[in-house]
């Protein structure tokens, strides 16, 4: 299991991508940004979902579908700030 400060540092992560670029990181975008190897960083992914995240990964993937209250994938949820329409919600 990754340690709980990690965890919160690609929690914080991933949240504050989907603000700025409306998508989750790839988990080799994750591992850069923590400093950590490539494989770490798809584990921290799913020691994060694991760890209580209401989210979900693509099924049979590491990449990111849902990750509350932001979905990676389009849906009829849409979330328009300042008339920019760049997320979708769950």
């Amino acid at each position: 299991m990754t340690d709980v400060k990690v965890l919160d540092r690609a929690f914080h992560h991933i949240m504050q991508r989907f603000i700025d670029a409306g998508q989750a990181p790839h988990y080799t975008e994750l591992a850069k940004e923590l400093g950590l190897p490539v494989e770490e960083g798809r584990q921290v992914i799913a020691d994060l979902m694991a760890a209580g995240v209401p989210g979900w990964l693509h099924p049979q993937t590491d990449y990111i579908a849902s990750f509350p209250p932001f979905n990676n994938q389009p849906t009829q949820y849409r979330i328009t700030i300042d008339g920019h329409q760049k997320w979708f919600a769950q």
